[in-house]
């Protein structure tokens, strides 16, 4: 596809996909736990959200957390600390789980009955790049109508569908759409 950077960053530009800008953006909308996995705190708040439900239980498991029911109590009474691998695999889990969880809410939020939200556009930090290679590419602003793909694919993770089902709404900004593969930011609020 010829709107597509084959050698991004060649001249000095950064920045990042709008893909990943939005799903950081709707990573921060999830309100995830602010406490780290590191303190006690963080650790058992997390530990209870995976594990309050049958249904949590579940998903966990099907997250990837494959400890047994006894290490799980053990970790939730103070007994056993989880190792550094193990506590990787639980913020894994409660992030993969809490996206699930959100993503319907989302989705309806941003949708907002069909009026859609407005999402900004940053684009690419040029400061590195020679002044005459520069171009110019303005902050940009448009209504995203119908976030049902996108949040879709964040809540799975899967990042070349979350990347197609951007590109298919980025495509509304005309023929600069191509300008705007790689941004700064993207802003939106639910």
């Amino acid at each position: 596809m010829p709107e597509r950077n084959i050698e991004f960053g060649k001249y000095g530009a950064h920045g990042l996909k709008g893909h990943e800008a939005v799903a950081r953006q709707l990573d921060a909308l999830a309100g995830y736990i602010a406490t780290p996995i590191t303190a006690r705190r963080g650790l058992q708040a997390r530990l209870h959200y995976l594990t309050r439900t049958a249904h949590a239980r579940e998903a966990a498991r099907a997250a990837g957390l494959t400890v047994t029911d006894r290490t799980l109590r053990a970790w939730q009474a103070g007994a056993r600390t989880p190792s550094r691998k193990n506590l990787d695999r639980i913020e894994q889990a409660y992030q993969t789980v809490r996206r699930v969880n959100v993503a319907r809410y989302l989705t309806a939020r941003l949708n907002k009955e069909g009026r859609g939200t407005r999402v900004e556009i940053h684009p690419v930090n040029q400061s590195r790049v020679d002044r005459p290679r520069q171009r110019a590419v303005e902050f940009r602003t448009m209504n995203v109508r119908n976030w049902d793909r996108i949040v879709d694919a964040w809540a799975v993770g899967d990042g070349q569908e979350l990347d197609s089902a951007w590109v298919d709404q980025v495509v509304d900004l005309g023929s600069q759409w191509g300008q705007y593969e790689y941004v700064t930011t993207i802003g939106f609020a639910a």
